[in-house]
């Protein structure tokens, strides 16, 4: 069922409507219930696609459904309609007011009343995607603070990852880590690259929710098999910044294996037809981000690696 969490007026006499669908499994009213949001930064579209999928595979099989899945597709349509990051005309972050205030701005207002909504839920999973620049392997990132509750749920999603890291996307500030305030176990997805859609990776993350749904008794039907997650924690990673300012060319792929002084890729001035920086890696291991947008200056991010000798694999 389709219902308006938040109706607000604006400046333009346009009008803020949020809307969530709710699909509850016929006589399992007191049965476990998940949130799953995405839609909090307008540039990030992959949970777009996960949602639609969810949505169609549950209503064409309600009978396995055997508790709650509320669904919370578009937390800021402003911004999705702006290709824009953050609330437009405020400038602010969505992932960065939360717990909100029904009496604040716009953006504040609507966290107050999502939190409220979604408080009481078992599991909640919160899907965002990169930014432009840089393109990550589906991954689940949890603080380390929570990281002994949230693994066991993080590694039925099917990710390639799980990186306990104390980023902005579980920091004070954020949704995920109001919801765990409040008790709500959430899981922040990072996956992709940004104002676009990766099927393949919302593939992968649709197999592991409908995984996590029947592990918690939400979903009778049918599963596919998952894979198992690398787990990480900051010490694990390396962080490849550019030295000099200029083109990046890549000469790996995303998601590769390398060995430790293998060339990440080029940074080159067009102008002379010069190799300004060859950028290598600092050990062996998994190159889970890489550069996506060529345009680099000094300290810009080329790659992150997950290190073979600390992770656990």
């Amino acid at each position: 069922m389709i219902e308006t969490l938040v109706s607000v007026g604006l400046p333009t006499d346009e009008v803020l409507t949020i809307k969530k669908n709710s699909l509850k499994g016929v006589g399992c009213e007191g049965g476990k219930r998940v949130a799953v949001v995405t839609g909090i930064h307008g540039d990030e579209l992959e949970g777009q696609y996960v949602c639609y999928e969810l949505v169609k595979k549950i209503t064409a099989n309600m009978a396995y459904l055997k508790g709650t899945v509320d669904i919370y597709p578009s937390i800021n349509p402003l911004g999705m309609e702006s290709v824009s990051r953050a609330v437009p005309m405020s400038g602010l972050d969505m992932n960065k007011v939360f717990p909100g205030s029904e009496k604040g701005t716009v953006a504040e207002n609507v966290a107050a009343k999502l939190l409220a909504d979604i408080k009481g839920a078992d599991i909640c999973v919160d899907i965002h995607a990169s930014n432009i620049f840089i393109r990550e392997i589906p991954q689940v990132r949890i603080p380390s603070d929570d990281s002994g509750q949230l693994l066991k749920y993080a590694k039925m999603l099917n990710t390639d990852f799980v990186w306990v890291h104390d980023s902005n996307a579980v920091g004070e500030g954020s949704i995920a880590y109001s919801l765990r305030q409040e008790g709500v176990p959430t899981l922040v997805i990072e996956m992709g690259v940004g104002q676009r859609i990766t099927k393949a990776y919302c593939q992968q993350l649709l197999i592991g929710i409908f995984n996590l749904m029947s592990k918690i008794g939400v979903w009778e039907g049918p599963v596919e098999k998952i894979s198992h997650p690398m787990v990480s924690t900051d010490g694990a990673v390396h962080v490849i910044h550019s030295v000099e300012g200029g083109i990046f060319i890549p000469k790996v792929e995303h998601n590769m294996w390398v060995q430790k002084g293998t060339v990440i890729g080029d940074i080159v001035t067009p102008i002379t037809g010069t190799v300004e920086e060859e950028v290598t890696a600092p050990e062996d291991g998994l190159i889970f981000s890489l550069r996506e947008y060529p345009i680099v200056y000094e300290g810009s991010v080329i790659a992150r690696l997950l290190s073979m000798r600390n992770g656990e694999m």
